[in-house]
């Protein structure tokens, strides 16, 4: 195959990183790159000049000479006088020779493989988790919790941060291997920055920072519940809380949830662990009043059992003061402090922390060590230089007016056009929670609003025991625009009322199914 002339070869390898949104001189390079490293460049044929690829990719030929001293400079092409660019034949020469690649070739038949079926002791994948769609965006009407919004997303100031954060000093920081250390900086932010506006006040020895709030709760089961430890779960509850301590040991305690959520019983009283979401309940976003939280840390000195407070979205309130967190109140170090800073910026960052007594801390971080070292120093940096600069409060304040808007929104759609349906009041957050007729099945209202652009989740999955109830399901609005709220729910009460007919028997699902045609 020769490089030089075939226009179609170099047009289809550049359009196969037209879309990553790099430079033209990055597409280039990338392009190159891919090619050198997939051997699609054989090996002692010259690459184009810069002025024939410049034509064939109509970009100016400077473009293309810088890409190509780039790849001379770090190896991948060699530069001979008046014949051209040729490939490095030592960027290949460390390869394992006769190994099936990505090339297309055949795989051997594999025989004597290991029975992985029997090998398993635990299979996460047969757990009931919430379930959400890769491609949400491609919904014109979805309604899930949790997701990042880039109109939301404050672009500039993190892009600035991160620059920040590649500086030449703190690049010596940041790029060595903290071990068991966190960010110093970071902890500093969160003690003095963060935690103060929720009533907590930790020294720096009190708070490790985790991959997101989930890894927090992960390393609290790993470290503190054995296979017979009872551990008490609002029902319903957060259904990852209940996987990850659910994989940890056997003896789950379903807690019910009440309008004032976590209730005072004698449940609790027989748990070593209770985990509960006080500030906003999980899925039903009630907030736990003062003088409940006030019994409930009574309750768990008495019985000696431990809070895990999982204090996610404390940051997003519409009206009125926040309620003081349970570890606000502890007076006996019986609450352990879950927080979350990358959910309220994009989930993706992953991003949590947790405060307790600097003994148990010091545990966690080994155990993370054992796990993952630590969470991204660079992360940790970016994100302290966003908290120092004054960047977080500045979101938050814009998100808060954002989901009080949407909140507004949803509200009245559902008033006007879902009236049988009741919604809990939103105080705050990102979602709400509706309870429909008895004769509502949320799962089916799911599948069938989904053929309609219509993506909502439903609410089975947040309660313990089965069979749970099924007409209850969550709505978010963190991810979709104020524009698309009323339109959306007025679809959805359209599938909701196609559903109806089929509890009262005048239809059946297959029918409804086939009136109910994909979304454009």
């Amino acid at each position: 195959m020769s490089l030089k002339s075939p226009t179609t070869l170099w047009s289809q390898l550049f359009q196969q990183h037209a879309h990553s949104g790099l430079s033209l001189q990055g597409k280039i390079r990338q392009m190159l790159v891919s090619a050198i490293l997939d051997e699609q460049l054989p090996q002692g044929e010259p690459l184009p000049s810069s002025r024939e690829l410049s034509a064939q990719l109509r970009v100016a030929r400077n473009t293309v000479v810088l890409a190509y001293q780039q790849l001379v400079d770090e190896g991948y092409l060699v530069a001979r006088e008046r014949s051209g660019y040729f490939v490095n034949p030592e960027i290949l020469g460390t390869r394992v020779s006769g190994v099936a690649s990505l090339r297309g070739e055949a795989v051997p038949a594999r025989s004597g493989e290991p029975d992985w079926e029997r090998r398993f002791v635990f299979r996460p994948t047969q757990q009931r988790n919430i379930v959400k769609r890769a491609n949400w965006r491609d919904y014109p009407y979805p309604f899930i919790y949790g997701q990042y919004d880039p109109v939301l997303f404050p672009t500039a100031d993190w892009r600035e941060c991160c620059l920040k954060a590649l500086s030449v000093l703190d690049i010596h920081d940041w790029a060595q291997d903290m071990i068991l250390r966190d960010d110093e900086s970071l902890v500093q932010q969160i003690r003095t920055r963060v935690l103060p506006r929720r009533g907590v006040w930790a020294g720096a020895d009190e708070i490790v920072v985790t991959v997101g709030a989930q890894q927090a709760l992960y390393l609290l089961a790993d470290l503190l519940v054995s296979p017979d430890t009872p551990v008490g779960i609002e029902d319903p509850g957060y259904p990852d809380a209940r996987n990850i301590f659910g994989s940890h040991t056997s003896h789950l305690v379903p807690l019910p949830v009440d309008g004032d959520g976590l209730t005072l019983s004698d449940a609790q009283r027989a748990c070593d662990y209770v985990y509960v979401t006080p500030g906003h309940q999980c899925p039903t976003t009630v907030t736990m009043p003062l003088a409940r939280r006030q019994a409930l840390l009574r309750q768990a000195e008495e019985a000696d059992f431990v809070l895990i407070e999982d204090d996610y979205e404390s940051e997003s309130r519409f009206e009125g003061d926040p309620t003081p967190t349970l570890k606000s109140l502890d007076r006996s170090n019986r609450v352990i402090y879950v927080g979350s800073l990358s959910k309220s910026l994009a989930p993706g960052l992953r991003i949590g922390y947790i405060v307790g007594p600097a003994a148990l801390i010091a545990e966690l971080r080994g155990a993370r060590r054992l796990m993952l070292r630590h969470p991204s120093a660079y992360i940790q940096r970016a994100f302290s230089l966003f908290l120092s600069l004054g960047h977080y409060d500045a979101h938050l304040r814009r998100l808060a007016a954002a989901h009080r808007e949407r909140a507004e929104a949803v509200l009245a759609a559902l008033a006007t056009h879902m009236p049988d349906f009741r919604a809990v009041p939103i105080a705050g957050g990102a979602s709400c929670w509706i309870e429909g007729p008895s004769w509502l099945d949320a799962d089916a209202l799911a599948r069938l609003a989904e053929l309609q652009g219509v993506l909502i989740e439903p609410g089975s999955v947040f309660f313990m025991a089965e069979p749970a109830p099924r007409n209850g399901f969550r709505l978010g609005y963190s991810s979709i625009s104020l524009d698309r709220i009323e339109p959306g729910i007025r679809v959805l009460a359209g599938v909701a009322r196609e559903l109806q007919a089929t509890a009262s028997g005048a239809t059946t699902i297959a029918a409804v199914t086939s009136r109910v045609r994909p979304a454009a």
